[in-house]
Order: C-alpha cells, then structure tokens, then sequence
C-alpha cells in the first residue's frame, strides 16, 4: 500500500508520495541525517501535486478550517483529484483532520512517528520542491497568514467582554491593596501633626479628604465646618475635630513636608474615586456578559468565579463539584495528600447565604448554591436571550433552601421554578416584539398626521388668500362705484 502525506503550508496543500522505508530505522541518526539532507530526503519523498491558495482570504479559510478539525470544499476536490482510489493511504498530522478525511472519502488516514518525521522533513526542504518558489517567498506568506488568523481570532472574541470582567476585577483588587497600603502611610504620616485625628475618623477615604481639606491643624476655624459636615456627614464628628485641633499634642511641620503630606494624600483620594468609577463599570460589564449569574452571586463575587476559571464559557463547562470549591485548590490537594478533609467551599463562601446558614448546613448550602450558579453562567453562556430573570429565580430558590434548613418549610420544585422564569422571558420578549412592530405603525401614523396637517395648514392659507382677494376686488368695485356716481353728478349739473 502506498503512503502518501497531506502537507498544508501558509502557501497551499502538498501532496507528496512516500517510496517505502523501514519504519523501525525512522529515529535511527542515518535516517535523521538523510531527513536533513535534500538530495538524499528527494529519494524518500516526491512531490505528486500542490494546489496554490488563489487568495489571503482563502488562505485564511482554509487554515481556520484546518486549526478545527475541519476540511474544505477546496481541499476534498484536491484529494478527490489526486488520491488513488485502490491500495493507498493518506498520512496527516492531524487526527481530526484525518477522521474527517476518511468519513467523507473513505481514504485510509495514518498518524504516528513515520508520517510525523516525514512531514518535519518536507517542511524543511518545501520551497525546494515547488518550482520557481523562493525562500523568502514562503516566509512571507507564513508572516502574512500568521497575521490575519491572530487578527482573526481576536475578532472572534471582540462582542464577548468576559475578557473586560477579568482584567476588571483583578485591577480592583489591585486598587483595594494599594488603596489601603497608601492610605495606612497617610494615616502614619499625617498622625505626626494631628494624631487625635486616626481616632475619630476611622474611614480612609473620609481621613484622606480632611487631609487634603484641614493642611496645618492652626489654620482650622469655624469656617470649615460646613465642609468638614460635608465630608464626614456628621456635624457631631466635625466639632470634635475642630476641638482636637485646639488641643492637639502633635509636634509642628514645615510647609515643604505638608506639601509632600497633602500631594499624597490627593493621590489617595483620586486612586479611591477611580475605584468607585471602575466597580460601576464592572457592574455595566456583568450586565451585559452574566446577568443570571450576576443576579445570583452579586458582581464582584461573579466577576472573581469568571476571573479564575478564566473565562465564562471555561466556567460553565465546569461542574457544580469544582465551581464549588474553585479558589480552594490548595486546600484540596493538601487534604488528598495527607488524606484529611476535602474543603467544602473555595470562593463562594464570600457569599452571604453562606454566612447567614448555620455551621451545620454550611455545606449542604454550598453545594446548592454551587449547583445554581452552574445552572446560571450555562444559562449566560449559551442563551441567546438577555435576561437575569433566570439568575433572580435561582436566588429565590436558594432563599427558600435556607428557610428550609431553619423552619423546615418546603421550597418549591426545580421545574415548576424553571417553567415560571421560562413564562417571564417568553413574555417579556413578546412585549419587546410588539414594541418593535408598533414602532414603524406609530411613525407611519405621525408621517399621516404631519401630512393632514400640512394639507390643512395649505388649504387654509389658500381660503385666506381667497378672502384677501376676495375683498381687495370688493373695494376696488366700492371705489369705482363711488367714481361713477361722481361722474354722474357732475356731468347733470
């Protein structure tokens, strides 16, 4: 049976045909050497056909084709054409490629060792066997399709913003860290000169503004007491703080080091609202990539679960055993090694239905609420609808799993839960359609209006058009009635 081997370049599909070798000596150093070799590999394997790619965008077809276990209309023409039907075999490098083959053409498809140095070789010595092909040329068109398929892939993924949330929430819990580091070094830094201060305001964000606001603790008075009300929300809290200012025992600094005091700690606070702003804006993103699972755990909590799973569809593959104890790896693979307890919960024991069940049911309510939130990101991840009245469904089932637990009350079943949501989105994607229908009925009918208006505004100018003509010809007759008249007169006198 002869071997033939399928090569897919940057520039178009080989065919090669294969004179037999032992498969046995194919690793042997001989055998490694002749691969190298161009003259002795041209013995081994010849060129029987090569189909050029006519364009970068059916390159870019073909490869992407190719990248997932697919062929092309191309491609089946190609082996059709040169393939024989009888006592022949098609080496690949790809299985997938390979099992497609054979289902579509019923060609006999090989992998292993001896197609895989094979086809190492012909990627070697490739543009030597195609005429009037350069080196360069092929690097060329490898540098070209390299490009489109990573572009390619990007934009694949541009609409999807689960790659937003995890860049999101790490940036927030960076800021949480630096926020509070740098605002501990003010409170150290600042104590020097009004230590009496730390005690009454222990909020960071509220300390650092009153920084920034108060400066050198003399120049505290009565008129900033509104704004110092302001910031704290207390007039109780700002008369305290302009007492301790009168009576403070923190030494004197120089106006260069409260510069320096006052620089930080604006920088404290600018860092503080820009964390405000991003938690907004993690919020909008969750919205609109997770809203079930975001209804269900809240947006920080759902944004770390997408964060560490590494995307949502790799977290809606997951299920509900490892979605449960995700974040508590190291726990995990401790107990299995000293053969101790396995955790119960990784990063979902942040949740409050956890804290508010009791030590006991602790568990049970982590594997529910785990259970759940699979149910919710599959739903986020694989609808095409966009609600989170799924997600508000699931957490009202997981509030009467914890009233169970405490009263005994019975919760409802899953399916009769899951057929109620189901009416809702039905509904509500009824009243959308209809929304959408009677928009183009409502500017039709406002178009039909604006008309009969126009057409009754022009048909009243012309009615007072006519009036005005009307009595301009009544005077003009009234005049020369009366000059007639006249005429008369004096022509019978």
């Amino acid at each position: 049976m002869v071997l033939f081997l399928l090569f897919e370049s940057a520039s178009g599909f080989g065919l090669f045909e294969h004179v037999k070798t032992d498969e046995v000596s194919i690793t042997s150093d001989e055998v490694q050497e002749s691969i190298q070799d161009l003259q002795r590999f041209s013995k081994i394997c010849k060129l029987k056909s090569f189909l050029p790619f006519t364009s970068a965008e059916g390159a870019l077809e073909n490869i992407n084709a190719i990248s997932e276990g697919e062929i092309t209309e191309d491609l089946h023409k190609f082996l059709e054409l040169n393939m024989p039907k009888k006592k022949a075999s098609l080496g690949v490098h790809d299985p997938k490629v390979g099992n497609v083959i054979s289902e579509t053409l019923s060609i006999k498809c090989k992998t292993g060792t001896l197609v895989a140095e094979l086809l190492r070789g012909i990627r070697v010595h490739f543009d030597r066997f195609i005429k009037g092909m350069k080196a360069g040329d092929l690097h060329q068109a490898q540098l070209g399709l390299s490009h489109s398929y990573s572009r390619c892939k990007v934009k694949f993924n541009v609409h999807r913003v689960d790659n937003m949330i995890v860049q999101s929430i790490s940036l927030l819990d960076q800021l949480d860290k630096d926020v509070n580091t740098f605002s501990m070094r003010v409170r150290e830094w600042y104590s020097w000169h009004f230590p009496e201060l730390v005690k009454i305001v222990n909020d960071n964000y509220q300390f650092c503004q009153l920084c920034h606001l108060i400066k050198d603790r003399v120049n505290l008075t009565d008129a900033l007491l509104p704004e110092i009300e302001k910031i704290t929300d207390s007039m109780d809290v700002a008369k305290q703080v302009l007492q301790a200012s009168k009576m403070s025992m923190g030494t004197d600094i120089s106006q260069i080091d409260m510069m320096n005091i006052d620089a930080f700690a604006l920088r404290v606070v600018s860092l503080s609202k820009y964390r405000m702003s991003l938690q907004k804006y993690l919020a909008k993103k969750m919205d609109a990539c997770a809203p079930n699972l975001s209804a269900l755990m809240g947006d920080q909590l759902g944004a770390r679960l997408i964060s560490h799973a590494g995307s949502l569809t790799a977290l809606a593959k997951y299920p509900a055993s490892t979605v449960q104890i995700l974040g508590a790896e190291k726990a995990l693979f401790r107990a299995l090694k000293t053969k101790g307890n396995t955790p119960k919960y990784g990063l979902i024991f942040h949740s409050s239905f956890i804290g508010r069940a009791k030590p006991k049911n602790k568990g049970r309510i982590s594997r529910y609420l785990a259970n759940k939130c699979s149910l919710a990101s599959r739903i986020d991840c694989f609808s095409d609808t966009h609600s989170s009245t799924f997600g508000s469904k699931l957490k009202d089932q997981v509030e009467e799993r914890l009233e169970f637990y405490s009263t005994g009350k019975a919760p409802r079943k899953n399916i009769d839960v899951m057929q109620e949501a189901l009416r809702i989105v039905e509904k509500e994607e009824a009243d959308e359609e209809g929304e959408e229908e009677e928009a183009p009925k409502k500017k039709k009918a406002d178009k039909k209006s604006k008309k009969k208006g126009k057409k009754r505004k022009a048909e009243a100018e012309e009615a007072e058009v006519s009036e005005k003509k009307k009595t301009k010809k009544k005077k003009k007759d009234d005049s020369e009635k009366k000059t007639k008249k006249k005429k008369k007169k004096k022509t019978d006198k």
